[in-house]
């Protein structure tokens, strides 16, 4: 199922007509064309078998064989040749071919990914975005945006049969799980990310089920393009033979019409399972107990935020299962939750999808934590042409033998304890610091008064393990209304594209705001941060 070459159009206006004409024709045939669990397995089998030649076909054809690639210009800066990573890859085995490349400066950091600051690599300089690093041999279909600031909102499409090749990971993760006939659902905000699940859905087993939105889409002030998305999919399903659930608004702070779904799945004899954000399912665990919903035995996929062990026990209070998945929506998984955990968070890496090293000492001279992940792209049809991307992220990457069914499959590795080392995200929404550094920095204090280092924003976690958001603004400051601060923290956030004003939408409902009269936290090292992580409170 890799993909295959295609007729491709200039990326120009991701949302307009000729993508969702191209959407429209393209998902009949692809919601028609579903596998089965041993087709998975068997595409699965294959793609680990030749794992080392795909990459190496993949590189060929979308850097060196792309004469307008920046990865291309970043190889013949280092003076490595397509056939010297061929006998990197023939001595050291794919990761270790990465570390090589990595320490001869093949990489992409967040910040340059992003478009925050240049590549530089000696005497090299690349003025990059996403756009920039789009993989040529992908197709457009689905359109998305990445992360939700101003340097990183830039559009991308994503092509079905990257799609369809997720759809093997989830189809196999679930078996592993028991949960081949499960009824799906999904509960998010509206946009790429739901559709790229509830695609993925329609692939295999049961058809999704159920389809809630945490934000209506019709709301003031959003973009009718969230509503015409929503709408596209439905009406792509029906010409492929299959009626996608009509999304139904369920709040994180009204959550009970979810909780009602998955007891009414129970009381079927069924098994409901629910993809969310882990904040949410802990408001839905929570609202559940308060409403006497019994849930034992149904099963969410948490995702979008860390799992932290607060939340899992929250959770289970009420009965709920949760399982962390671990990915992006520029990557697609990187890892699903291990049957027999070690930690909260423990997944194994979709190795089939993806390659993924540390960073290590190296990466700390570069300004990296050890631990920070670097991401490379295994096929051919995703969305970028990953090499070595740092998307923000680290983790302890281990070997274990765990013996659960993943391990079995070829998915060895674990990712556990992980953490963003650079980006804000609660309620299942992510701000860079980019975008929180001018806010903190120059916009509130603008408005406000004080100086740059007199304003904070704080993630706390409550006992119940729920989010809440905190913004410190220093004593010094002398007195603001907590009202306008509030609404200009609102404000800044929520400012530049229009994925931005869904995602305050969303963060407004999942997540409690507050403003405190305190002084900035500080690390360890007296450094004042723009984000900090409190324990629970």
């Amino acid at each position: 199922m890799e993909a295959r070459a295609r007729y491709r159009t200039p990326l120009a206006n991701p949302h307009g007509l000729i993508t969702g004409a191209r959407f429209l024709a393209r998902v009949p045939g692809f919601i028609r064309d579903r596998f089965t669990l041993e087709q998975a397995r068997a595409v699965q089998a294959d793609h680990l078998r030749r794992r080392e030649t795909r990459f190496l076909e993949f590189l060929k054809r979308a850097v060196f064989d792309s004469h307008e690639s920046v990865l291309l210009r970043l190889f013949r800066h280092a003076g490595i040749s397509h056939p010297d990573v061929e006998e990197l890859v023939a001595q050291y085995g794919l990761e270790g071919a990465l570390k090589t490349l990595f320490h001869n400066g093949i990489y992409v950091a967040v910040d340059e990914f992003k478009g925050r600051k240049p590549l530089v690599r000696g005497s090299l300089r690349l003025d990059i975005t996403p756009p920039s690093l789009r993989n040529p041999l992908a197709a457009f279909h689905v359109a998305a945006r990445s992360g939700g600031s101003r340097s990183a909102a830039a559009p991308f499409l994503i092509d079905l049969e990257y799609i369809r090749a997720c759809a093997i990971a989830f189809a196999i993760y679930l078996d592993a799980h028991g949960g081949s006939d499960w009824d799906k659902a999904t509960w998010e905000t509206p946009g790429a990310g739901s559709r790229f699940r509830l695609l993925k859905c329609c692939c295999f087993g049961r058809r999704p089920v159920a389809w809630f939105t945490q934000v209506d889409p019709s709301a003031a002030g959003l973009d009718p393009v969230f509503r015409w998305s929503d709408r596209a999919l439905r009406w792509g399903g029906l010409l492929g033979g299959v009626r996608v659930p009509r999304p139904v608004l369920a709040s994180p702070e009204e959550p009970l019409a979810v909780a009602r779904w998955m007891r009414g799945v129970l009381d079927n004899r069924k098994v409901p399972h629910l993809m969310s954000f882990s904040s949410s399912i802990v408001r839905l665990a929570t609202a559940a107990l308060d409403a006497d919903i019994d849930l034992t035995g149904a099963y969410a996929t948490v995702m979008g935020e860390p799992t932290t062990q607060t939340r899992l026990d929250t959770i289970r209070k009420c009965g709920l299962n949760a399982l962390p998945r671990y990915g992006s929506i520029e990557a697609g998984p990187i890892g699903y939750a291990c049957r027999n955990a070690d930690a909260a968070d423990d997944v194994h890496v979709v190795r089939d999808l993806q390659a993924v090293i540390t960073a290590g000492s190296h990466g700390t001279a570069l300004g990296m934590p050890k631990n920070a992940l670097l991401l490379t792209a295994l096929h051919a049809a995703a969305p970028f042409t990953m090499i070595n991307f740092s998307m923000g992220d680290q983790a302890d990457l281990i070997e274990r033998q765990c013996r659960c069914p993943m391990e079995r499959l070829g998915w060895g590795p674990h990712l556990l304890n992980i953490r963003s080392y650079e980006k804000l995200t609660a309620g299942g929404v992510t701000f860079d610091d980019a975008m929180i550094t001018g806010l903190l920095e120059e916009v509130l204090p603008q408005r406000f008064g004080g100086n740059p280092t007199d304003y904070q924003l704080v993630e706390q976690e409550s006992i119940r393990g729920e989010p809440a958001l905190v913004l410190r603004v220093h004593p010094r400051v002398g007195p603001v209304s907590v009202t306008e601060i509030k609404r200009e923290l609102l404000a800044g956030l929520g400012g530049g594209p229009a994925v931005n004003q869904l995602m305050v939408h969303g963060l407004q409902n999942a997540v409690e705001i507050r403003v405190e009269r305190s002084v900035p936290l500080t690390t360890r090292s007296s450094k004042i941060l723009h984000l900090h992580v409190n324990p629970a409170s």
